[in-house]
């Protein structure tokens, strides 16, 4: 839900535009951050009536593909870009920027909405043989193996308790 009416934020527009004042005694005026002045009367000025009413969309990555690429092309900042194509939020172009560039079109598609769902098991695959099945080599080989690991996390346990993180001595500024 939006924090404050379309007519509001027309009233807001009309009073920068015909007011004669810049956005910062604007918004003092109405109690509201200038930057949100300039973008209502960017929204205004590109959409007219339209661009001032809540809206919830999602857009494809093809969309979001032909909004950078005219982001990029005209060299336009984010809140330029943003009224241009009448998307609310200008900071959601920079995380459609970024990841572009670190997968391509395919990271702009819809992402998994809500929590991951937990993995049921993995079915336990059946032992190759039985220890009973085992010749006596192999059955030693694998004891052999078993200690090995047992010793190295001894080990490992041994030195992580003697070099533990001690508590942080204040700096002497």
């Amino acid at each position: 839900m939006s924090r404050h009416s379309a007519s509001f934020k027309r009233s807001v527009v009309d009073s920068y535009l015909g007011g004669g004042e810049g956005s910062t005694r604007t918004a003092s005026k109405h109690g509201i951050d200038a930057g949100t002045v300039r973008k209502w009367v960017a929204l205004f000025q590109a959409h007219g009536d339209g661009g001032l009413s809540s809206k919830y969309d999602r857009y494809d990555s093809a969309f979001r593909l032909s909004v950078l690429e005219r982001m990029w092309g005209e060299g336009l900042s984010y809140r330029e870009t943003a009224a241009l194509f009448n998307i609310r939020n200008a900071s959601c172009l920079a995380g459609w920027e970024k990841r572009y560039h670190a997968g391509g079109i395919e990271a702009l598609g819809p992402r998994p909405r809500g929590r991951p769902m937990s993995k049921p098991p993995a079915p336990v695959a059946p032992a190759a043989a039985s220890d009973e099945a085992k010749s006596r080599e192999e059955l030693l080989a694998e004891l052999r193996q078993l200690r090995m690991e047992n010793d190295y996390l001894k080990k490992l346990e041994a030195l992580t308790q003697g070099h533990a993180p001690k508590g942080r001595k204040p700096s002497r500024r």
